[in-house]
Order: C-alpha cells, then sequence, then structure tokens
C-alpha cells in the first residue's frame, strides 16, 4: 500500500482511550504509523469537563469489583495490563504528576483537567501519531482491503482501533456512531443505558424542590421485585429535579438497566447510614430517654440535616415542636421506618446529555480478553467505553480506558508494519 490514505493502524475516537492507545502503539513499535482520526474540530472534550474540569485520571486501588458490564474475568485481566501505578508513574513522565483525595481518587496536583488533555495530545504528537480532527467515520468495510470511509476520504489501514466512546455526553462526540458501526459490522451490541447520571423524581408534592442544594450520607437500596438487589452508600444530593451526588450517580445504571430489563423496580433511601430498623429504634429510644423535652426535631436534625428533618416530619404528619417524651410508640415506629426506608419515586435520568458514562455496548464475548481484537473482524479493535464495561464514580472510567487501550497498542506493536507505507 501506498499514498496519503495507507497507513498502519488507524484509530477512530481521540478521546483518553483513542490518544493512549496511539501513543502506546507508538511507544511500543515506533516502526508503526498511526493515525488519529476525530470528528470534533478540538478533541478531548469530555476528559475536559471530566471530574468538574479536574480530572479524576484514576483510583488508588483499582479491581474488577469497580466495574458492571461484561465478565468480570475479562476485565481483571485487561486492568492488570495497566495499574493504578503505572497510570501515576505514566502521568508523571508526561509533566502530570497525580495527588490523592478522598476514596483514593487521584486528581492532577495543578487540579486542571486541560494539562491532562494536553499532555496527552503532545505526547501523542512527539511519539510520532498523526491526528486529524474534523474527520468524522462514516462507514468501514472489509474486502480485498480494510477500508474507512470519512468525510474526508477513503483510508485504508491496516488495522483499525474503535476508541469512539459510548452515548454519553453526545456534544463531546460521543453519539452512539461507533456502537452502529460496529452493529452494522455483525457485533453484538448490549442495550445501552446511561450510567453515572442524575435522577429526576416525581414525588408529589415534590419533595426534593424545598431540599435542593441539601447533602448528606446516605445508604440506597435497590429492591427488585420486592427483594433487595443492591445497597450503595455515599453522599446524596438533592436538586431541583430530583437526586444526584455521588450514591445516586452509582446506584443510577442499576435502576436504569432493571427498567429497560422489564423488572419492577423502586429506590429507598436509609438516612441512617445504613443502619437497621431496629438499631436505629434502640438508638432513637435510648437519645430520647436521656433529652424527654427536646423536640422531635431538634432530635432528628441531629441525624439528618435539618431542612430534611422538616420535611420528613411534615410528610409524617407530626408537629415538630413536640417533645419527644409526648411521642406514641406508633409514631416513633413510623418515624424509624421513614429513616430507613424512605421511599423515592424515580420517574427517569437526566439522559445522556448529563451521563457521564455509558453501560451497556459491545459485548466483551465479541472481543479476544488478550488484545481485544474484534472475533469477527480480522484487524478490528475497541477500547475504552465502546465495550460492555463501565464504573463505578471515582476515576474508574478513565482507568478502563487507559488499561484497554494498553491491550490494545500491545497487540496493535507485535503487527509487521507495512514498509510501504512512507
Amino acid at each position: 500500500m501506498a499514498g496519503d490514505d495507507a497507513c498502519d493502524v488507524a484509530i477512530v475516537g481521540a478521546g483518553a482511550a483513542g490518544l493512549a492507545t496511539a501513543i502506546f502503539a507508538r511507544r511500543l513499535n515506533p516502526s508503526l504509523t498511526v493515525l488519529l482520526l476525530d470528528s470534533s474540530t478540538r478533541p478531548g472534550a469530555k476528559i475536559l469537563v471530566s471530574g468538574g474540569s479536574r480530572c479524576n485520571v484514576t483510583n488508588v486501588t483499582v479491581s474488577e469489583r469497580d466495574f458492571n458490564g461484561g465478565n468480570p474475568a475479562i476485565i481483571r485481566r485487561v486492568l492488570k495490563a495497566f495499574s493504578p501505578s503505572d497510570v501515576t508513574a505514566w502521568f508523571r513522565s508526561l509533566g502530570v504528576p497525580l495527588h490523592e483525595e478522598a476514596h483514593g481518587k487521584l486528581f492532577p496536583n495543578s487540579n486542571r483537567s486541560r494539562d491532562v488533555l494536553n499532555a496527552l495530545i503532545d505526547e501523542c504528537s512527539a511519539s510520532g501519531a498523526e491526528l486529524r480532527t474534523a474527520t468524522q467515520v462514516t462507514g468501514m468495510s472489509f474486502g480485498d482491503a480494510l477500508t474507512l470511509e470519512t468525510t474526508r476520504g477513503e483510508f485504508r489501514p491496516r488495522a483499525v482501533v474503535m476508541a469512539t466512546g459510548g452515548m454519553s455526553l453526545p456534544k463531546t462526540g460521543s453519539d452512539g456512531g461507533g456502537l452502529e458501526i460496529a452493529r452494522r459490522l455483525g457485533h453484538r451490541i448490549v442495550p445501552t443505558t446511561p450510567a453515572l447520571v442524575p435522577l429526576v423524581l416525581s414525588d408529589d408534592p415534590p419533595m426534593h424542590r424545598a431540599l435542593s442544594g441539601v447533602s448528606h450520607e446516605a445508604e440506597l437500596s435497590l429492591w427488585i421485585d420486592g427483594a433487595i438487589s443492591r445497597r450503595i452508600r455515599g453522599s446524596l444530593l438533592w436538586t431541583h429535579f430530583g437526586l444526584s451526588g455521588p450514591v445516586v450517580l452509582d446506584m443510577s445504571r442499576h435502576w436504569l438497566r432493571a427498567q429497560i430489563e422489564g423488572q419492577d423496580a423502586r429506590i429507598t433511601v436509609n438516612l441512617s447510614g445504613g443502619k437497621s430498623f431496629d438499631g436505629v429504634e434502640r438508638d432513637w429510644t435510648s437519645r430520647a430517654a436521656s433529652k424527654p423535652r427536646t423536640s422531635i426535631h431538634g432530635l432528628l436534625a441531629e441525624v439528618v440535616p435539618a431542612a430534611v428533618a422538616s420535611m420528613l416530619l411534615e410528610r409524617l404528619s407530626l408537629s415538630s415542636t413536640m417533645q419527644v417524651a409526648n411521642l406514641s410508640r406508633d409514631e416513633r415506629r413510623r418515624l424509624v421506618h421513614a429513616l430507613v426506608e424512605w421511599p423515592v419515586t424515580i420517574a427517569e435520568s437526566r439522559g445522556y446529555n448529563y451521563a457521564e458514562a455509558t453501560a451497556g455496548g459491545i459485548a466483551l464475548d465479541e472481543v479476544d480478553p488478550a488484545t481485544l481484537a474484534s472475533r469477527r473482524c480480522p484487524g478490528l479493535y475497541f477500547v475504552g467505553e465502546i465495550l460492555d464495561v463501565d464504573g463505578r464514580i471515582g476515576g474508574f472510567n478513565f482507568q478502563w480506558a487507559w488499561s484497554s487501550a494498553r491491550v490494545a497498542a500491545r497487540a496493535l506493536a507485535r503487527r509487521e508494519p507495512d514498509h510501504s507505507v512512507p
């Protein structure tokens, strides 16, 4: 092959996974010609907005248990290819040292996602990979030669890496186009839903609007067919539309998956740090005995924010000024039940425009776990969010991007380059 349209490797999508794949492939085998294509004029938009524009690059501790979706054994194998310590050392070598924050989250010392993106683009250029922006891939065919169809003509690489992401934050370029191309090529796609997305409540009257801006620790329980399927603890934020905060974002994909699977699902909130009904009742009885003249609101406000205490008492038709000593057994038990199992009615999520990740994607059994090469199309690889893998909040989805990029790049580096390519 020869000419401007030929190369050894074409990578579609210059987000985290695509940039990392280009860098790793060139560093592992400098003789490979690598072309990186992105539909945007300014790639890496999702990197810029991540982590509140601070970019939570990875986490101190990462395992397959931090992820949902496909086969955990495959996820574990991919993660081992490039560990969090490898990521930390790599970014340090790029001039972006990291520091640890709560829950093991690792951020750039500058707290600027722009520094992360600039370092990746600079390293991509320094490695010898070529980045072409404003070039959207519209199709792919496998005949006598592998052909990429784009808005700027056709390219004929020897291998293609799809790093187009899922469907979250479509304004950044993750619009599902890569998934559609893979589907047309015969790949099985696990149905997608938003993940790490705020949830919209339909409570009437709207309890959440009065609490908008209030944040506190809570445990969410997902009930499926009358039984608790999953419990998640963390910080909850009440908003004008419903619920957000880390615990809600982590729970969102599970509620949404239950919806598309047609399951009877609901969510309750435990406002007492995950304590059981009996434990909360004992605690409440003990504190009430030591402070009998304290108002119900005053005692409740020691457990939850005052605004939440007021709303709970209003919903339970209990006077906030009533002294604890005057609370009947039935009233006390209703209050305790509300503290450990307050029902919230989820109407929907805020959708892909507000989702930080996508659940679903290309099924992991469609790829070779050792290389992430397609089992259906020789010369085709998948990395990052396009695969049926989504991590919880805390830097795990970026870790998946780096690790999957390393696996694919290692396989690409072992391919013999076409010496006819200039």
